[in-house]
């Protein structure tokens, strides 16, 4: 009876063991659940990048535009940009106008024309240009702008040029300058005020201010004129007649090469007729003259005196 007590007490010791064991246990998971961070979500797939599209070296896009290169504004840079379109005579006047409007709708505070020119140069072509100042901020979608203008009228961009000056250096410079010659103005003054000074170290001392206020007025003027250069953009439109680049997007080819075939016909009658009037008068004169030969005998009386002298020799 005893070893089974015994044996049942050492059974419910180890239940006992087991259960505190299990019991020590679960706290321990939970805690070490708790304890370990929650690692972040990760983000979202970025979208992928627009594809770049590259366009051949030294090819225009399909619409006659030209390329279609940014040029952001740079703080301190000067740009200047000049565009040469070519289309028909009747429409170069109608796109010079459309630009001048342009122009004028933004009134003079952020466009003004500067220049502008029409001629005749034969009988067939014509020469136009537009010279504007506009604001920076706007020259380079008003320049695309005004090439839509032209590619609309079945025109085409033939050259542009997108050029820019760093104005920077020279404002820098410039202010570097008069702050050096500024000190040495004051210095000077400094050294005019002492009392007991001679005539002649005065007038030396007047002569170097002088000149001092003359370096520094040429530096602010420097200066002005960098910033104004900045201040707005000038851009220049040349407009030239003629048809569109033969082969490049020719969406007539028959009709062209029949036209072209007039134009050379033309050419060529207009050449004969400038030869004829040109040797006219003088085949009427040698007729004329081989008609009095004949008309007056003379060819007959030097056969007759030829054929005498011929016989007095024999």
């Amino acid at each position: 009876m005893r070893k089974w007590l015994m044996a049942g007490a050492a059974v419910s010791l180890l239940a006992g063991c087991g259960q505190r064991d299990e019991t020590s246990k679960r706290p321990s998971e939970d805690l070490r659940t708790y304890d370990v961070a929650e690692e972040p979500a990760p983000p979202p797939p970025m979208a992928p990048p627009p594809p770049l599209v590259r366009a051949e070296q030294g090819q225009a896009s399909a619409d006659g535009a030209g390329p279609n290169i940014g040029v952001s504004a740079a703080p301190g840079v000067a740009f200047n940009y000049r565009y040469a379109y070519r289309l028909a005579n009747a429409r170069i006047q109608a796109a010079q106008e459309a630009h001048a409007q342009m122009c004028e709708k933004l009134t003079i505070a952020r466009c003004r024309i500067t220049g502008m020119r029409y001629s005749l140069v034969n009988e067939r072509d014509i020469s136009a240009s537009l010279e504007i100042k506009l604001d920076p901020a706007i020259a380079r979608q008003f320049g695309k702008d005004a090439t839509r203008v032209v590619t609309d009228a079945e025109g085409m961009l033939v050259d542009q040029q997108i050029s820019g000056v760093d104005m920077a250096p020279t404002i820098e410079g410039a202010n570097r300058g008069r702050a050096a010659l500024q000190d040495d103005l004051e210095r000077v003054t400094r050294e005019l005020a002492r009392p007991g000074l001679s005539s002649v170290v005065r007038d030396r001392l007047l002569s170097e201010a002088n000149q001092l206020r003359a370096q520094i007025r040429s530096l602010g003027e420097q200066r002005q004129a960098a910033e104004d250069s900045l201040a707005t953009t000038p851009m220049s439109f040349f407009y030239g007649s003629g048809a569109t680049v033969p082969g490049f997007d020719d969406e007539r080819p028959i009709a062209s090469a029949i036209e072209r075939a007039g134009e050379n016909f033309q050419a060529a009658i207009g050449f004969l007729i400038v030869a004829f009037a040109t040797l006219l008068p003088w085949a009427l004169l040698v007729g004329l003259l081989v008609w009095l030969w004949r008309r007056l005998g003379v060819g007959t009386w030097l056969m007759r005196r030829s054929d005498e002298a011929f016989e007095r020799q024999a």
